[in-house]
């Protein structure tokens, strides 16, 4: 199979059980997210070259703790209070675990793991949160699935725009592919779509749609950037080889889990 052909059947495959997810019902989406945020984990733990049980498991427990009132199926309120308790001590522990290690490597190994929970869990945990920040707080599932619509946009139309006009590197000596025309191209398409998405879905305003369209050009950009930097000081290309032609799944939501707390204080503050 040619590299095209194989890069683009992974992508459909991968965009297809994505969307899915996220309009059959929040039981798939949440389900998903918290696999992908595992995934996203454990290649960015491989890629720090952090040799630790605890980010998974403050990891859980903080997604959980974070996102288990939005399931009413099941005792939620009870598991929110011992899943509360739970991760109280594991972070505790986790301090207590640097009695046993090197004196020379506490402080970059405790280092690593709140790094991998700031930058991996954290965004992840706010982005399920994304759906449900509406007056009625309950699932709508156009909202996240337009977010995740205005990053692809802008991812496409950023690549498309640089490689046919970039002339100007936006950051050269981390992301040498990188244009000012890519970029301002990329967010010209995305403020585009916004207005589209906002005559297509409902629960958000045009100018909601245009803020997060702003949100996801800039700090999606970000989080592209900061995921290539740490990848040029592992010496790796890719996270993983996970997604046949597309490399790994922090290498597909590099952009999303920078943007998603932008957009998750945004929607809280509107509320």
């Amino acid at each position: 199979m040619g590299k095209l052909l194989k890069r683009t059947f992974s992508g459909l495959i991968f965009v297809s059980i994505l969307i899915f997810s996220i309009l059959y019902s929040k039981i798939t989406f949440i389900s998903l997210f918290f696999i992908l945020m595992l995934f996203c984990l454990y290649e960015f733990k491989k890629m720090i070259d952090l040799k630790s049980v605890f980010p998974h498991l403050i990891g859980i427990l903080l997604f959980v703790f974070g996102n288990i009132l939005n399931v009413e199926d099941i005792p939620s309120k009870i598991i929110f209070e011992y899943v509360g308790l739970a991760l109280f001590l594991s972070i505790f522990i986790t301090f207590a675990s640097i009695l046993f290690a090197k004196k020379e490597e506490v402080i970059s190994h405790l280092g690593k793991i709140f790094l991998s929970i700031i930058y991996i869990v954290v965004p992840f945990t706010m982005m399920v949160q994304i759906p449900f920040l509406n007056s009625s707080f309950n699932y709508i599932n156009t909202t996240i699935l337009g977010v995740f619509i205005l990053i692809w946009t802008n991812d496409t139309f950023a690549f498309l725009i640089g490689k046919s006009f970039g002339k100007h590197k936006l950051l050269e000596r981390i992301s040498p592919n990188k244009t000012i025309e890519g970029f301002i191209g990329g967010m010209i398409f995305t403020f585009i779509v916004s207005f589209i998405i906002a005559n297509q879905f409902i629960g958000m305003s045009k100018t909601q749609w245009i803020v997060i369209a702003g949100i996801v050009s800039i700090f999606g950009v970000l989080g592209d950037l900061i995921e290539s930097m740490f990848k040029r000081q592992a010496g790796v290309k890719d996270s993983s080889n996970f997604i046949p032609g597309h490399g790994g799944f922090l290498d597909r939501f590099d952009s999303v889990i920078f943007a998603a707390p932008f957009i998750f204080i945004y929607l809280q503050f509107i509320q």
